[in-house]
């Protein structure tokens, strides 16, 4: 996918500095965690995997083929991460991996101690959740497509435990594996509430809010008609939905025309004009600057890399 916020490789390691071609492993040791930088320079099939802590799997470079819970294996690509249970075997193939095309990612082992204090200061000092009951992670929705700020924090989280050199290292870790924990709930919050709006639209306010902005996305969207939806004040509901899922309710109807535009380019609707007005935007020039910004392509270049 296309507008994937990718996360930056590290340096490779030098060849003579590699003990094994599959999966060479880079760990640097923090309070509460732990990360491990794995590269692969050859195909390889079924390479076992686990930790004694929940951890944070995201692929920097390269293709992994994931098999987890028993279940049939699915492509690991760079933009996403997986999360991964204590003491759970991760099953993986390399199938492109080579010296020239080697395979990079990363694991970050969380320890359990760090990850309920977190969702316990959350749900003290914000419980009137209107999405989810509570903070936390849930196991079933493990396969996450990065957004820009997790992807931004995984990013700092890589810098500061690759090249930070203060005395303070692992404070500033700490801080930063808190809002990666904040930043993965609210990940896995928008992932489940695109996948399940539907059967929510009658039951819960925020679900409610997200059927209408997607029913009506083509149309001129207030954020004072969505807190009449959600039956809120225009303050809280813009409150209440950038803490439940890390974007502001204007920044989510900009996503969804963007990603709407990119289908209609996708499926071959050539004027540029054309695409702008059926994604619900009312201004071409406005349109372009978004759409490059998102995808780091104007529309006609996405279109050329992506023809129907």
């Amino acid at each position: 996918m296309p507008n994937k916020p990718l996360i930056a490789p590290v340096p490779w390691r030098d060849e003579r500095d590699l003990k094994s071609l599959v999966e060479n492993r880079t760990t640097y040791t923090l309070d509460n965690c732990e990360l491990n930088i794995f590269e692969t320079h050859q195909k390889a099939a079924n390479v076992n995997l686990s930790f004694g802590d929940l951890v944070l799997t995201t692929m920097l470079k390269g293709k992994k083929v994931m098999h987890l819970f028993d279940k049939p294996g699915f492509d690991y690509l760079p933009g996403e991460s997986v999360i991964v249970p204590p003491e759970e075997c991760m099953k993986i193939d390399f199938p492109e991996a080579r010296w020239d095309n080697p395979t990079q990612c990363i694991a970050l082992s969380i320890s359990r101690e760090m990850i309920e204090n977190t969702f316990h200061l959350l749900n003290e000092k914000f419980p009137d959740k209107i999405w989810q009951q509570e903070w936390g992670l849930d196991s079933n929705c493990f396969h996450l497509i990065n957004t820009r700020d997790l992807s931004a924090v995984i990013n700092r989280f890589i810098n500061i435990g690759v090249k930070e050199r203060s005395r303070e290292k692992d404070l500033i870790a700490s801080l930063a594996l808190k809002e990666l924990l904040i930043r993965l709930s609210q990940t896995q919050a928008r992932d489940l509430l695109e996948k399940t709006y539907r059967s929510h639209s009658d039951s819960n306010r925020l679900a409610h809010v997200v059927h209408f902005i997607k029913t009506n996305i083509r149309e001129e969207i207030s954020v004072d008609q969505l807190s009449e939806k959600a039956c809120m004040s225009k303050a809280h509901f813009s409150r209440s939905f950038k803490k439940e899922l890390g974007i502001s309710p204007s920044e989510y109807i900009l996503d969804q025309r963007l990603t709407l535009a990119a289908n209609y380019l996708k499926q071959g609707v050539s004027q540029v004009q054309e695409v702008c007005f059926m994604s619900g935007f009312n201004n071409v020039t406005y349109f372009i600057r978004a759409f490059k910004n998102r995808f780091g392509k104007t529309p006609k270049a996405f279109q050329n890399t992506h023809p129907y």
